[in-house]
């Protein structure tokens, strides 16, 4: 089932104001976020970090959920967790957070490592600014602007004769199958992107590429879009670099996702649902 907007809670904003009130604080050590476990609501939701004696190395507003304000924050790599709370891989959290703390999670560690990357300007060197009406760093020197950084990507079911195609992937857990995905290269649309992926790690040929859904992916700055398509031609001949195995599966043979994590999993989820009853 496609997830629900997370803009029915949350309002983005870059123009904090002065409210004395609780917040959520996103607190990153490298890509660790701060939480505690023992709590219902296991973000940082306090008015002062100062009380979590820790110190900040930068703080980003980035609007309000339930009317309260989120802010994401960065502190010295090494710096221990306050007392009963841990930092923990963003990864690992997705059944630990509510879902909506999560997405917003993976907002904050892509604008903290935007900030991060970007303290120069890449253009002639200069030390970056803060823009104060959007989230942009601008070069006091030659007025050139960065904004948060995403990355397109496509992943992909296709449809053989009431089969899915699935591939083994030269990196990370390479005795699992999934779905080819890859990255939308520059001048090509997503479609194009969908068929250049497709032909390039597996040799095939697809027709009837349709939208399925997207997913922000902050690992580290992807934007997953979803899409269904039926084969149209060709033989599996994986590229051996990024795909190292492909063959159709039928719906008993395949395997639902451990997690509800990625937006692959719906893709699965929607196949099996399809397909089972045919």
């Amino acid at each position: 089932m496609l997830r629900e907007s997370i803009y029915k809670r949350y309002n983005p904003d870059v123009k904090h104001g002065h409210e004395n009130s609780p917040a959520y604080w996103f607190i990153f050590n490298s890509d660790k976020l701060l939480i505690n476990p023992e709590k219902d609501i296991k973000i940082p939701f306090i008015e002062d970090p100062k009380i979590l004696n820790i110190s900040l190395i930068r703080t980003h507003y980035f609007g309000k959920l339930d009317g309260y304000p989120c802010i994401c924050a960065e502190v010295s790599p090494g710096t221990d967790a306050f007392d009963g709370m841990i930092f923990e891989d963003l990864r690992g959290l997705y059944d630990v957070l509510d879902e909506d703390l999560y997405l917003l999670a993976g907002r904050a560690i892509q604008i903290i490592n935007w900030d991060k990357n970007h303290q120069y300007c890449g253009k002639c060197g200069t030390l970056t600014e803060i823009v104060e009406d959007e989230m942009a760093k601008i070069c006091p020197e030659c007025g050139f602007i960065n904004y948060t950084r995403i990355s397109p990507a496509v992943i992909i079911a296709i449809i053989k004769n009431g089969k899915i195609l699935m591939a083994k992937h030269s990196y990370g857990l390479k005795n699992r199958y999934a779905l080819v995905a890859g990255f939308i290269e520059a001048g090509e649309t997503l479609e194009e992107g969908v068929k250049r992926e497709i032909m390039e790690e597996v040799g095939l040929k697809v027709k009837n590429i349709k939208y399925f859904g997207s997913q922000p992916w902050p690992f580290p700055n992807s934007l997953m879009i979803a899409f269904t398509a039926d084969y149209e031609s060709g033989e599996i001949n994986v590229d051996g670099k990024e795909i190292i195995d492909a063959k159709w599966f039928d719906v008993d043979e395949v395997t639902p996702m451990p997690s509800k994590i990625s937006i692959s999993s719906e893709l699965i989820e929607w196949y099996t649902e399809k397909y089972s009853s045919e």
